[in-house]
């Protein structure tokens, strides 16, 4: 079992669609997603009944609070190979009563400090759209540090933002 402070990282349920399903259908949740293809609540269903095991290359969870275990978001290191020691940090809180309480620092420490230990990682990385102030907030408690920016390389509601690419070595976790 992967714990943080605030959260407990467990693997992604089948059961665990029909909350997905109405997180992605709330605009705070998808503004900033890399992908916002509405999916019926039977394909989501399906899809989470057919998930692929977790692996090196992809490991996925389901974040909970530790407290009662409300589920409240889900957690990903993708791309991962043992040749590069890198992996891609995707990450989510979808309750929006616990966003801006710390629940998404805590996930992402847990999840770093698990890809170092258990996955022998040298670093994580991520991309964050630059108008995404709490995230980018957030990735910074845990230690991440701005590499580079992709100029226009996100377009949402007819506009175009920049993206910022994190990463977080092996030793900076903090």
């Amino acid at each position: 079992m992967i714990t943080g402070d605030l959260v407990t990282l467990r693997p992604i349920e089948p059961e665990d669609a029909d909350t997905y399903w109405r997180w992605h259908r709330d605009p705070a949740v998808t503004r900033w997603l890399a992908h916002d293809y509405d999916e019926s609540l039977a394909q989501i269903r399906k899809r989470f009944a057919e998930r692929p095991v977790n692996s090196y290359s992809s490991t996925a969870f389901a974040v909970e609070t530790l407290a009662d275990r409300t589920l409240i978001g889900t957690v990903a290191l993708r791309d991962a190979t043992p040749e590069t020691a890198l992996a891609e940090l995707d990450v989510y809180i979808g309750e929006e009563r616990y966003r801006g309480h710390g629940y998404g620092t805590d996930t992402v420490a847990a999840i770093c400090r698990y890809g170092f230990a258990a996955m022998r990682l040298h670093s994580i990385r991520l991309w964050v759209v630059a108008d995404n102030d709490a995230a980018i907030r957030a990735y910074q408690k845990v230690g991440f540090r701005t590499d580079g920016r992709g100029r226009d390389a996100f377009r949402r509601d007819g506009c175009w933002y920049d993206m910022v690419l994190m990463s977080l070595l092996e030793g900076e976790l903090e």
